[in-house]
């Protein structure tokens, strides 16, 4: 439960940062071009969403409160959900054909996405019995 919890808040947090730098120094933007840059910035307030049920799932299960089981789903679905949409930009704009520093950090992100939402919703799940007990 404790990895589960530190991976939570380094999720909220590198989140944080990541949008930090998309709005300071673009870093991350995998190209300049006018639809990439408008498809990335209708992101913010759904990955602020994602944050929020992050941060209050990881608060949750250290506190062994149940909660953590409502927060937990809604953070797993919204890794999932957000992880899906990328994909499918990534996908139809042929996005993963030329892979420089700003891809790879994006690929990682889908990867991570795609693995650790559904990982967190089947790790409450598992454990609701226990979450709803205390």
């Amino acid at each position: 439960m404790r990895a589960v919890t530190v991976m939570l808040w380094i999720s909220a947090g590198a989140t944080v940062l990541y949008w930090t730098t998309f709005f300071t120094s673009g870093a991350v933007q995998t190209s300049s071009e006018g639809g990439y840059i408008a498809f990335e910035r209708a992101f913010p307030a759904a990955d602020a969403w994602l944050v929020i049920a992050a941060a209050a799932s990881a608060l949750m299960l250290a506190r062994r409160d149940p909660r953590a089981l409502l927060w937990g789903l809604i953070a797993g679905s919204s890794f999932v959900y957000l992880g899906l949409l990328d994909v499918l930009y990534n996908l139809e704009n042929g996005k993963y054909a030329s892979i420089d520093g700003a891809m790879a950090a994006e690929v990682m992100i889908n990867l991570f996405s795609l693995t650790f939402g559904p990982f967190l919703i089947i790790y409450v799940w598992r454990h609701r019995r226990w979450l709803l007990k205390n």
